[in-house]
């Protein structure tokens, strides 16, 4: 199997260690492993592109720097491209860790088996909010780099714009393999580029930088519609809403006056229209997040998956 390591290091403060693990690893497999340092911090989205212009192969995997790629994954993604037409997105499973990613706390798998998503709306929909985390992600790389944009620098989400952008001429896949490990614990580091400041903060989950991440992910889906001329906008709102808990327990940990402020202002940018997200509100005033976050992990347990809500489609078997 013929495959490359890209890293591009974004003006970490670790950059040194960083530069010398990489180097260890590069002088162990020459040519394989490719080491870059970015001349200024580009931040997430604009560091993402230069990996995707960087890169050489047909696709491209995203890690985050934190996570661990499942034993097997390239493997699993070459074989689901190989045996798929057209292919430009392969959607992933995977689980969260604290210690030991041999001892998952969570599994975020979406359908029973492997599907095949034909390019359209439906398919963009769907892949939409699933492909939130980066890690395990696939793409085409020319595609990728087709619809390179430094619009929504500052989004964290670059990678929806490509999802959403590819999908509509090409096909997607779903595979039920887990292909990532997420280490959960510590906070990502954003804020610091030019694109991130006054967005978000390094270090740091405010309510006000999640409301962000959530307007640039509607703006991102309000572009697709504008730009592609299909109906995208209010499924994927209803999707997001239908699957809001996430996005509301990440400030469930403070007082119901702050999370009541923070599901207000969400409100505001459409998910009101959408029954279930003020239940998901209504459960963690109620119950609090650590009885709400165990009910649910105990459903995706027994279901073996997460379950569907809504209208989901599921491509074909």
């Amino acid at each position: 199997m013929h495959y490359e390591i890209v890293i591009c290091e974004d003006a970490s403060p670790e950059r040194d260690q960083i530069r010398a693990v990489a180097e260890h690893y590069a002088a162990t497999d020459s040519g394989r492993i490719s080491y870059h340092e970015n001349a200024v911090n580009l931040g997430y989205d604009g560091n993402l592109r230069r990996l995707i212009k960087l890169a050489r192969g047909d696709f491209v995997l995203f890690m985050g720097n934190d996570d661990l790629l499942a034993e097997g994954a390239l493997a699993a993604v070459a074989a689901a491209v190989g045996a798929h037409s057209n292919v430009g997105v392969v959607l992933r499973s995977y689980d969260s860790f604290i210690d030991d990613p041999g001892r998952p706390v969570q599994t975020f798998r979406y359908f029973d088996g492997e599907c095949f998503f034909p390019a359209g709306t439906a398919t963009i929909v769907t892949f939409f909010r699933r492909c939130v985390f980066i890690s395990g992600m696939v793409v085409r790389r020319e595609s990728a780099h087709k619809h390179a944009t430094d619009r929504f620098d500052g989004t964290l989400l670059y990678q929806q714009h490509l999802v959403g952008q590819i999908l509509a001429s090409e096909n997607g896949v779903y595979l039920p393999q887990i292909l990532s490990h997420h280490r959960l614990g510590g906070t990502p580091d954003f804020g610091n580029s030019a694109a991130e400041q006054g967005r978000f903060v390094p270090r740091e989950q405010t309510p006000a930088s999640s409301v962000h991440f959530m307007r640039g992910m509607l703006q991102i889906a309000a572009d697709l519609e504008r730009t592609l001329g299909l109906p995208l906008f209010m499924p994927i709102l209803r999707d997001i809403g239908n699957y809001a808990y996430p996005i509301l327990s990440i400030q469930a940990g403070g007082s119901r006056r702050t999370l009541l402020c923070y599901a207000r202002d969400l409100a505001a940018l459409g998910l009101w229209r959408v029954p279930l997200f003020h239940v998901y509100v209504l459960g963690l005033l109620l119950l609090g997040r650590r009885n709400c976050d165990a009910l649910i992990a105990a459903i995706k347990k027994r279901l073996g998956r997460a379950p569907v809500i809504g209208k989901v489609y599921s491509g074909q078997r």
